[in-house]
């Protein structure tokens, strides 16, 4: 009963614990933790008395002890409600302990409650406001939230005082192309170029500059720079993925739509192939993302038998849940490929229904897109216009769906809508598709704006001289028009 031995005890079990957790037996450790936290709680009554000058110290052993357990019920029981409450109680002893509030407000992250979340990452960058394991978790919390431009301010702070921090800058890149502020980009790759004589070698870096290329249609530049991050532990595999992806859709078309022609053809399969051997050598091979990207290189085929290969894949992924988007897009993909549009039209329909998640924005976003053309192919323009309003809430920067809704104005004869929503696509690609500057420099000319029809097919023949129709059909009328 002194309080010495009840210190000496707490000790003694608390080694106990780390002794059984190492050999093996984590349920019976978790057990001798319980003693552990149940004398210490007496220790901090007795302490308060009789040692005060000891009291924080004795806190903070309690705090630690309630960690462990928590910890231990989150990597061996997989109770993520007894984690909680146990990081909670540490808390309660320690209310400025870091390591408790960062995995609390992942755990809270993990299990969705973005409200209990976001109080425990705003108590934690109060007491350490240059804390980036919180600033990043409330930058992905806002993100999840969709509030882009509090998740970009997050970003930017971190990245202002760690230019290097790659992680957040990749991120920051991604959430730049949703604000549909791309053009801030580049800022932030010559501050961490400018931080390191090293950056323009590091695998980190030249992610994030493939990720912008790739977000700027410069598919080329993607390839190179995500080809500089390929062999780092890093993120080699996340930029194999993204360098199958450029090989397999180089100008990010709708895969099966019907609207608009193709402006690309998959030229890189063979590398792609290659690319796809060395994710199985990463031990990839069994993942979902790798039966997907195998699947969309048998799709660029076009062979028949190659897009049945791809849709048996995609079934089987289907199977592992009702919910799984990466399965429901593929299998439109193929269905569409196929010719088989009903089909099709039933699993995009069931993308539709879902609620949206963070972890597969880029699947959501290709689904309500092909979603969306299928409509405008059957004239039905209000329910592709919702589709594409869903789009642009996710992601300012797509292109794509600027130039739909630019196409669905014009099939309504409303040129001068049609015009700005083709202007919103033409910088979005960053100039570089033809065919939407042809179709930009189009509605000028029919909204009476010749001057700056003119001026966009120059842009279009200084890309492409040989361009059809261009010059007859816009600039010798749009010319014209001025001297009238």
């Amino acid at each position: 009963s002194d309080l010495a031995g009840m210190m000496n005890f707490v000790r003694y079990n608390m080694l106990l614990a780390r002794m059984q957790n190492d050999a093996g037996k984590p349920m019976v450790a978790i057990l001798t933790l319980v003693k552990a936290r149940e004398e210490q709680a007496r220790v901090t009554q007795r302490v308060m008395t009789e040692q005060p000058d000891a009291l924080k110290q004795q806190q903070q052993l309690a705090a630690q002890i309630c960690i462990q357990m928590a910890q231990h019920h989150e990597k061996h029981a997989h109770d993520a409600a007894k984690a909680v409450l146990n990081y909670q109680d540490a808390l309660q002893y320690d209310d400025t302990n870091i390591p408790a509030m960062l995995a609390l407000s992942k755990l809270h992250l993990a299990r969705g409650d973005l409200e209990a979340a976001q109080f425990q990452l705003t108590s934690l960058l109060r007491v350490d406001k240059a804390n980036n394991d919180g600033t990043v978790m409330m930058a992905d919390l806002m993100f999840r939230k969709q509030e882009y431009e509090s998740a970009t301010f997050h970003f930017q702070q971190l990245l202002e005082r760690e230019p290097e921090h790659y992680e957040a800058l990749a991120r920051l890149v991604d959430l730049l192309r949703r604000a549909g502020k791309l053009s801030l980009c580049p800022k932030f790759l010559e501050q961490a170029e400018k931080s390191s004589a090293r950056a323009a070698s590091e695998p980190g870096f030249n992610f994030c500059k493939g990720l912008y290329s790739l977000y700027t249609h410069s598919p080329n530049e993607a390839l190179r720079c995500f080809n500089l991050a390929r062999k780092d532990t890093e993120w080699g595999i996340r930029a194999i993925y993204h360098m199958i992806q450029v090989c397999v859709n180089p100008e990010g078309d709708t895969i099966g739509g019907e609207v608009f022609s193709s402006s690309s053809e998959p030229g890189n399969l063979k590398t792609a192939e290659k690319l796809l051997i060395e994710l199985e050598e990463l031990g990839e091979a069994s993942s979902d993302p790798f039966v997907a990207a195998r699947a969309y290189v048998w799709m660029a085929s076009r062979n028949r038998t190659q897009i049945e290969k791809a849709l048996t894949d995609f079934s089987a992924l289907a199977r592992g849940g009702e919910e799984n988007v990466v399965a429901l897009l593929g299998m439109a993909r193929c269905f569409m490929l196929l010719k088989q549009a009903p089909k099709a039209r039933s699993q995009l329909k069931l993308v539709s229904q879902l609620s949206w998640n963070p972890q597969f924005a880029e699947e959501f976003e290709a689904a309500w897109l092909l979603f969306a053309d299928l409509y405008i192919d059957t004239g039905k323009y209000d329910l592709a216009q919702d589709l594409l309003k869903r789009v642009l809430l996710h992601n300012k920067s797509c292109s794509r769906a600027w130039e739909y809704m630019g196409y669905v104005m014009e099939k309504e004869q409303a040129y001068a809508n049609a015009a700005e929503f083709y202007e919103n696509a033409w910088s979005f690609c960053n100039e570089s598709s033809v065919s939407v500057g042809f179709k930009l420099a189009f509605n000028y000319l029919k909204a009476k704006r010749c001057v700056d029809a003119v001026d966009i097919c120059h842009a279009v023949l200084k890309k492409d001289p040989n361009y059809p129709r261009i010059r007859k059909d816009v600039l010798e009328k749009a010319r014209q028009g001025i001297r009238v």
